[in-house]
């Protein structure tokens, strides 16, 4: 097996935030005992009633806070996995990723969907049988093992499990805040 930079122990999150018509906002996240997620441990879910308006180049600041009601009090998280950009352009420009990186101090892998025109060193992965790439980036590792882990990370499809799974967690009905356990024995999956 090839080695990885992170080892067993601690938790992996993948997270996603979906706005909501009312103006809210619903964050999923799917915790892992490893970084491919490939042991998954729970799920996570958090509504935030109030979101600020988009704005141009601040993307993050109405992003950071749905990422923290739905973290909050997750203990021994080592990786975080992010729905876009760590960082927008070669010079560094700070991206969610980067805001999130310093946010909660661990390592944040931007997996991005689509091309964004001035983020030129992100590294295409190709994964599943898909001919499109997602466009990885990242803060706090290099983007070649960012890359090397989302080609490496559980599921057939063009977007790994946990990332879609976060994805098509935060577009359901839940109501209110949800934290249901996999997998309760683990250690790294203790919730507050």
């Amino acid at each position: 097996m090839e080695s990885s930079p992170f080892q067993s122990g601690g938790v992996f999150a993948a997270a996603d935030v979906h706005y909501l018509p009312s103006g809210g906002a619903r964050a999923a996240a799917v915790l892992a005992a490893d970084a491919t997620f490939g042991h998954l441990l729970a799920d996570r879910t958090e509504l935030v009633p109030s979101v600020g308006p988009y704005r141009p180049g601040e993307f993050y600041l109405r992003e950071l806070p749905p990422l923290r009601a739905v973290l909050d009090g997750l203990r021994g998280l080592t990786l975080l996995v992010v729905d876009g950009y760590a960082d927008l352009d070669p010079a560094g420009r700070p991206g969610l990723g980067a805001y999130a990186h310093a946010e909660f101090g661990v390592p944040v892998i931007g997996v991005a969907k689509t091309a964004f025109r001035t983020a030129t060193h992100a590294v295409p992965v190709l994964r599943g049988a898909s001919a499109r790439p997602l466009y990885v980036t990242a803060a706090g590792l290099p983007r070649a093992d960012a890359a090397d882990l989302v080609r490496r990370m559980a599921g057939r499809h063009r977007l790994p499990d946990a990332v879609r799974r976060a994805g098509s967690g935060t577009s359901t009905s839940y109501s209110g805040s949800t934290r249901t356990g996999l997998n309760r024995s683990m250690p790294g999956a203790q919730l507050k």
